[in-house]
């Protein structure tokens, strides 16, 4: 059976952090902030444990915003993080050249603002010939309402929504793919809320 070309794997997409920073989360009310964080940090791992090129971005790191949040710095110590000053990360030389540089044609967003930032960027990369998808669970918006709305304009310009659960588990797909089974096991059990509760029974059980 031939492989899907939309589904993702560890070899077709990367993926873009934005501004994943504290100065920001303050202002998110789509989803607790709490919350936002958990998925964001389950998502990044998600990437280390399949390989992924990951691309981080911050802005206004020393006016407002802070860096990148600590708990995403100890997921990825070793990635460079691109301050910028524009809004939209395609406007910015380094990280568009950063995000070319991956070579992979479908990117995962995650980050705030849904209205700003992650909107601009999913836009563009979808006029610029990526395949966006926009991990809504790992992204926050100024209001609830904005939050829909700026996914629902995405969607009408074909940017596809996902969560970081369907991320992991369609990069996984095969659970007797050992080379990966244990590192996908273990972020599902630490940040899948009831289903990470259901595969920790699960093992005690056994």
């Amino acid at each position: 059976m031939t492989a899907s070309k939309a589904l993702l794997t560890p070899d077709n997409c990367a993926l873009v952090l934005i501004d994943q920073q504290a100065g920001l989360a303050f202002g998110v009310q789509s989803i607790s902030q709490q919350t936002m964080l958990n998925n964001a940090v389950a998502l990044a791992r998600t990437a280390v444990a399949f390989d992924l090129p990951v691309v981080i971005s911050t802005s206004a790191t020393k006016v407002y915003s802070g860096p990148l949040m600590p708990a995403l710095r100890n997921v990825l110590p070793q990635h460079e993080i691109l301050d910028r000053r524009n809004m939209n990360v395609f406007e910015d030389a380094a990280v568009d050249a950063a995000i070319l540089a991956t070579g992979r044609k479908k990117l995962l967003f995650s980050g705030m603002f849904t209205e700003a930032c992650i909107s601009f960027a999913a836009l563009s990369a979808q006029e610029s010939g990526y395949e966006s998808l926009v991990v809504t669970d790992a992204c926050g918006g100024l209001s609830e309402n904005g939050h829909e709305m700026a996914l629902r304009r995405m969607q009408g310009h074909g940017v596809q929504m996902t969560s970081w659960l369907q991320v992991l588990l369609e990069l996984q797909r095969d659970w007797t793919r050992k080379s990966t089974y244990d590192a996908a096991r273990a972020i599902v059990e630490s940040n899948g809320d009831g289903y990470g509760i259901g595969l920790n029974y699960a093992r005690d059980m056994l």
